[in-house]
């Protein structure tokens, strides 16, 4: 961690809703004239999309289990932390795109599931935002928690997110269900061993829970919106905040735990405004003051 460079790391599955909270992020650094940086999870990833689909063949025939990119075989872990530790450090560091989509390649003149060429960081940036599956993985070889200023797990319960997971995939990358399933089954020894270990590392846990019925989600035609969910916020440090406080301002909410609030599903966006922008605003007010004393 660093008080001058400070990272806050958004990391949940695939599928999961990361995207909700970068857009929170993107609205508050807008309001509070907040330079950041944003990093994507996916850029980490060891593989274009033609070589890792070869690679989960030959891993199933050769290994008899699949290789996934919840899992080290499938990732840059080593690059990711190396990324956190030089802009803890200095503020600087180097990433990349990958680019799931014929529309977003086509603006880079390259195909679908390939990589952009890697390339500096924005110079002056008062943080830096990661969004993806690897914010808070420790392995042996690796430990990339360490370095990050404020973690944030978005985790709906599985069943929920299989059904994001599906009808994204159903519907924005033409995949059958029968491959999403496949993919769904393949992976699971990584996403116990790397992707639910970081729910306990992190500062802040946002876990959506549906109150419709999700019971077989590779049956369900529609997504549970949020109105028809709850959100439980679980704080790993809930002694310096005031919960009372936040389930005053926050509607219909209540505390099911000392380190708990449930809220109305309606109320997440609020509910994620009220939470992150204080701690938001200190690491960028006590970096700025650092940094201008450095000077």
């Amino acid at each position: 961690m660093s008080r001058k460079h400070p990272i806050i790391a958004v990391t949940g599955s695939s599928g999961a809703g990361t995207t909700a909270v970068r857009a929170t992020f993107e609205s508050l650094f807008e309001t509070e004239s907040i330079n950041a940086t944003f990093v994507e999870g996916d850029s980490f990833h060891k593989y274009e999309r033609d070589e890792m689909r070869r690679l989960t063949d030959e891993w199933e025939r050769t290994a008899g289990r699949a290789i996934s990119h919840f899992g080290p075989e499938a990732n840059l872990f080593e690059n990711l932390e190396a990324l956190f530790r030089e802009y803890g450090e200095h503020g600087t560091g180097t990433t990349r795109l990958y680019l799931h989509d014929e529309e977003r390649a086509a603006r880079y003149g390259q195909n679908a599931g390939t990589f952009t060429p890697w390339q500096t960081l924005p110079d002056n940036t008062d943080l830096l935002v990661y969004e993806g599956l690897h914010g808070g993985v420790v392995t042996d070889s690796v430990d990339i928690a360490q370095h990050v200023d404020l973690l944030i797990g978005v985790t709906p319960i599985i069943n929920l997110e299989w059904i994001q997971k599906i009808q994204r995939d159903l519907r924005e990358r033409g995949y059958s269900l029968d491959m999403i399933t496949d993919t769904i089954l393949g992976r699971m020894p990584d996403y116990v061993h790397y992707i639910t270990p970081q729910f306990s590392r992190t500062h802040i846990n946002f876990q959506r829970v549906p109150t419709v019925d999700t019971s077989n989600p590779f049956a369900a035609v529609t997504i549970p919106s949020q109105e028809e969910s709850f959100v439980v916020i679980r704080f790993a440090t809930p002694e310096g905040t005031d919960l009372d406080a936040l389930k005053s301002e926050i509607g219909g909410a209540f505390r099911s735990r000392p380190d708990t609030l449930v809220a109305p599903g309606d109320e997440f966006d609020h509910a994620m405004r009220l939470i992150l922008e204080p701690r938001v605003k200190e690491l960028v007010d006590e970096s700025r003051l650092l940094r201008e004393a450095s000077v």
